[in-house]
């Protein structure tokens, strides 16, 4: 099973949307000055292997490895001085709810958030609650970057503090791939025909 050139499978997707059906290396062309054509065999069968070990397990993983960051961010905040978002997360949610929230109280609910996504994306248990909690604690997490921009991007560039928030864009994406494959969508190779 292999990858086939994307002109060669019929598209369901509308045209604004990108596919992302797998193109396989092999089907690119000779590559001049390359080795034997057993050599070239190899490195097909190895590519071909790799797509079909990624295919099978890449969703999973990030999705582990995306509840490891949140389970250890959301642990940190519930020992006072150990998380270096700690101040940060307490002047969002204050501001996000016009001071009703106070400090305290404010990283206690974004330690339990953050704890609660951890678990769910860890375990896959109530997975999809998790996703909806996750979806409304990016709204937070990324809120400093309108509500504190000018004291994130002093002069315009970045502090350490905004690019602690801006790699948050790779956890909302990350989060979407998660959210697409819980809601049914599914990597696949196609085959070559």
């Amino acid at each position: 099973m292999s990858a086939v050139p994307t002109s060669a499978v019929k598209s369901t997707t509308p045209a604004n949307v990108p596919d992302n059906t797998l193109v396989s290396p092999a089907n690119a062309g000779p590559v001049a000055g390359r080795g034997t054509v057993a050599r070239d065999g190899l490195v097909t069968r190895l590519v071909e292997g790799l797509a079909q070990v990624l295919t099978r397990y890449s969703v999973t993983a990030l999705r582990i490895s995306l509840g490891l960051v949140f389970l250890g961010f959301g642990v940190l905040k519930f020992f006072p001085g150990m998380s270096p978002a700690a101040e940060l997360a307490e002047r969002t949610i204050g501001e996000l709810t016009f001071g009703l929230v106070g400090p305290t109280a404010a990283l206690l609910i974004t330690a339990i958030l953050e704890t609660f996504v951890g678990l769910t994306l860890l375990t896959g248990w109530f997975l999809r609650t998790g996703l909806v909690v996750l979806a409304g604690a990016l709204v937070g997490i990324m809120s400093p970057l309108v509500l504190f921009f000018d004291e994130l991007f002093p002069a315009g560039g970045p502090t350490l503090t905004a690019q602690y928030v801006l790699k948050d864009v790779v956890l909302a994406c990350a989060a979407a791939v998660i959210g697409a494959a819980a809601l049914g969508a599914r990597l696949r190779l196609t085959d070559r025909s």
